[in-house]
């Protein structure tokens, strides 16, 4: 006859629940009269409850500080549309001065090539034609950058739109809609009136003008589908996104979300945003205004 070991027994949810309020007694006594200087008893469930306690105080205090102070902007998506002009302003205005800073040099140094007496002025060339002339003279052209500018300038010659589609959006800042890389390009021949931004699923779409929305709905060719009406005649459409943020009459700011991107299940070359930009009932490339 043989004998089995005794099966231990689980341990209950009452033996649990009476392990964890168990309190402990911690003592802090005198070495040298071993008399009892403090006394405190703790549990387990006093521990944890501390525990939570501090951290939610410390994750409130971080989400105030994100919530209420400029850090918020240096988190991914949280920069607003005033402060992306600013660094745009910024960076034009010193791309500005870097390049007036070398124009007055080399206005100094013709100033100093003309007390030494190797510049003569004459009343035909100002101070403004020796800085040009001195600046081509420093950086002399090359055959190959001969053969280049005479083919650009050829194939240019007779191109009016490279000045047309600038000046028809002069001083207005505009937006890259999404974060990705331009698969399929404008082309009008072939009844392309937009870009294709390959995507990653669910990234944000973003306005790239302040305007209005006048439309947010969906189709059964583009998906989910919404148009913005823009200062001067500028129309920006939105295809193949996943998620709608905005409706019909909300007023949007530029680099504002506005939808999601979809994953590309209704399309045969995957997620992607198909982009288009309208002037005055035209189709214009955004690549000749959008930086990609």
């Amino acid at each position: 006859m043989t004998t089995h070991p005794p099966r231990k027994k689980k341990p209950s949810r009452k033996h649990w629940w009476h392990n964890i309020r168990f309190k402990y007694r911690l003592t802090i006594t005198n070495e040298n009269t071993l008399e009892e200087v403090v006394s405190l008893y703790v549990s387990k469930l006093n521990g944890l409850s501390w525990l939570i306690l501090v951290l939610t105080v410390l994750f409130t205090i971080a989400s105030l500080i994100v919530a209420f102070t400029p850090l918020r902007n240096y988190l991914p998506g949280y920069m607003n549309s005033e402060i992306r002009t600013q660094v745009v302003q910024n960076a034009l205005r010193a791309d500005s001065l870097q390049q007036l800073l070398a124009q007055q040099n080399l206005y100094i140094m013709n100033i100093q090539d003309i007390f030494r007496g190797t510049v003569k002025t004459d009343t035909v060339q100002s101070i403004d034609s020796l800085t040009t002339l001195r600046q081509d003279s420093l950086m002399e052209r090359t055959r190959r950058e001969e053969e280049f500018r005479r083919r650009y300038e050829q194939a240019e010659k007779y191109n009016l739109n490279t000045f047309a589609a600038n000046s028809e959006a002069g001083g207005m800042v505009f937006y890259c809609p999404t974060r990705g890389i331009i698969s399929a390009p404008f082309n009008v021949s072939k009844q392309h009136f937009g870009v294709d931004i390959a995507v990653s699923p669910s990234e944000s779409v973003m306005a790239v003008l302040d305007g209005t929305v006048i439309l947010s709905a969906y189709t059964a060719e583009s998906g989910y589908v919404i148009q913005i009406q823009h200062n001067r005649d500028f129309v920006s459409t939105y295809k193949h996104c996943g998620q709608l943020m905005k409706k019909t009459g909300d007023t949007v700011k530029g680099g504002e979300a506005i939808a999601l991107t979809g994953s590309g299940e209704q399309t045969d070359i995957g997620p992607h945003l198909h982009f288009e930009l309208w002037h005055k009932g035209r189709a214009v490339n955004p690549e000749q205004y959008i930086v990609f």
